[in-house]
């Protein structure tokens, strides 16, 4: 009986105090839940305010030690009153929960780009080249494309390949860019009996075979180690790396102590005996088209990826009297590629739709071989895959108006009205040819077509209207790609061709991280500050 009235009592109901009190107890409970949830929740946005604040505060510092405009203006403008605490003010970068960012270490060189037409005239012991290619600032690498080094003539074109004149030429850009600088007397070119004498060059039957050889031996001399240059210079083979430093050793002291004893040129030029200031890295010739690159010393070992190639737009749209030579490398982590080229000429209606053809096939056409050692590394193969890319040349783009017209315009000197119908700018912003290259802004008279050794335009001395030519802006230099930026775009005043002479000098970023991987590993953690906000920018004479 005991036990079924415990049992009883056990299961008595509860009373209604009992209920209340329950009630409040879990209203309790609850409402400390959420109060401890809405403490947590104020405190978790605090603190990321807190870290944005941190944040906004340290790319405000930045901007400040570099002279810029406050960072992130749209973020900025919610914080802008707040006071930073002294903990923001002496927080330490490393301390901020952030992925680590290499910037890349960004180098500049100079570039002095050079086109002439000259009209199919070998030099002559008159030709002073110093005065157009010494220019301020000693250039770290020079690019120098002629057209007509040769008569385009059916012999030329089809038969066989003069090299003499491409040998005079090769010999007098050495000369003149390795003479000391504050030189009295002008260089003087070779003589004709220094490439005539046997002891310079092989005494061979073959005039074809002669020529060639003649500008192989003195491009020899005057050219960095072709292995060094074309190889790869970014694999991480520790065998190759130890050869290439080893061949880079060999070629600085080579050229530090003067070129060998047997070097046909050695007492020539002047400044070889001295070492080379700038050595030939590449030079090709096509019929007419004839293109050198030359570089500091100093500056060979930091080359690579050397290729040369050749498309031909001449008769029957692949002979090389007309098209281009292209020439791809890489300084450091940066690729590079110059082009020159000579396009269809004519000043005919609609003449200027075959230029645009020669650039679009050239761009098509021309192709690099593979050479890049290391995997995951894209060298280029096409001309727009670099990423500095320069076009040089005879482009033959004329203007659009008659020859009176023309003639009037030059007379009162009103250069932008006759820039307004000058056929590449009318081409370039109807889409037609070149989209997204740059040219800078003209301040020179047109280069084409002048009388023989004269001032005076071929119009002005010539009578018949088959052989008068309207004159125009034929010679040109276009630049793709970031990280260029022009200094100078000027024409020479040399009366040796019917053409003038135009250069320009730019300069030029290229990556030089800390081998090889700062351009590669930066690029794939997100949004940075770009390159071009922190580097300051100078005049550029470009129209934007």
């Amino acid at each position: 009986m005991s036990n079924l009235r415990s049992s009883s009592d056990m299961t008595k109901p509860t009373t209604s105090e009992d209920s209340v009190k329950s009630d409040k107890k879990k209203k309790s409970i609850i409402s400390n839940i959420f109060h401890r949830r809405d403490k947590s929740s104020r405190a978790l946005d605090k603190d990321l305010i807190s870290r944005r604040e941190i944040i906004i505060d340290i790319e405000r510092r930045f901007a400040e030690r570099r002279g810029l405009p406050d960072a992130s203006p749209a973020i900025r403008k919610g914080f802008s009153d707040r006071n930073y605490s002294k903990r923001i003010e002496g927080l330490n970068l490393s301390t901020l929960d952030m992925p680590k960012r290499h910037l890349p270490d960004i180098k500049e060189f100079r570039v002095f780009v050079a086109t002439w037409n000259v009209g199919g005239k070998p030099p002559n012991s008159s030709l002073n080249l110093e005065d157009f290619l010494q220019v301020e600032g000693n250039p770290d690498i020079y690019v120098i494309g002629f057209q007509e080094i040769v008569p385009l003539n059916a012999g030329n074109v089809l038969v066989i390949e003069d090299n003499e004149p491409a040998t005079k030429w090769l010999a007098l850009i050495y000369q003149t860019l390795n003479s000391p600088r504050d030189t009295s007397s002008p260089s003087q070119p070779p003589s004709d009996d220094y490439f005539k004498d046997s002891k310079n060059s092989p005494n061979v039957s073959s005039l074809h075979f002669f020529q060639k050889s003649n500008l192989k031996l003195l491009s020899k001399n005057f050219r960095a180690d072709s292995a060094l240059v074309k190889g790869c210079n970014c694999s991480a083979d520790p065998s190759y790396v130890r050869r290439r430093a080893r061949d880079i050793r060999e070629f600085m002291y080579r050229f530090e102590a003067g070129c060998d004893e047997d070097a046909p040129m050695t007492n020539f030029g002047g400044g070889m005996g001295n070492g080379m200031n700038y050595c030939l890295i590449a030079s090709k010739q096509m019929v007419g088209l004839f293109m050198s690159v030359w570089v500091k010393t100093e500056l060979v070992q930091h080359i690579g990826h050397l290729r040369v190639a050749s498309v031909g737009r001449g008769i029957m749209g692949c002979l090389g009297n007309k098209g281009c030579i292209a020439i791809s490398m890489s300084i450091y982590w940066t690729t590079f590629c110059f082009v020159c080229s000579h396009l269809a000429s004519g000043e005919k209606e609609g003449d200027e739709l075959r230029r645009n053809t020669d650039v679009t096939e050239i761009l098509k056409s021309t192709q690099f071989p593979k050479v890049c050692k290391l995997p995951g590394r894209q060298i280029p193969e096409r001309i727009l895959d670099h990423e500095r890319i320069i076009w040089l040349g005879d482009l033959n783009y004329r203007v659009a108006l008659s020859y009176d017209e023309t003639k009037s315009l030059l007379e009162d000197n009103d250069w932008d009205t006759l820039l307004e119908k000058d056929q590449l700018k009318i081409e370039q912003e109807a889409g037609r040819v070149f989209k997204g290259w740059k040219e800078g802004k003209i301040y020179f008279a047109p280069t084409y077509k002048y009388s023989q050794n004269s001032d005076s335009y071929a119009g002005e001395t010539v009578k018949s209207k088959k052989k008068r030519r309207t004159p125009a802006w034929c010679d040109r230099i276009l630049w793709h790609g970031d990280g260029i930026e022009q200094l100078h775009y000027i024409r020479g005043e040399s009366r040796f061709s019917d053409h003038r002479p135009v250069c320009a000098v730019f300069t030029v970023q290229v990556d030089a991280s800390l081998g090889g991987r700062g351009r590669k590993a930066f690029s794939g953690l997100g949004p940075r500050i770009p390159l071009e906000d922190i580097i300051p920018q100078r005049h550029s004479f470009y129209d934007f």
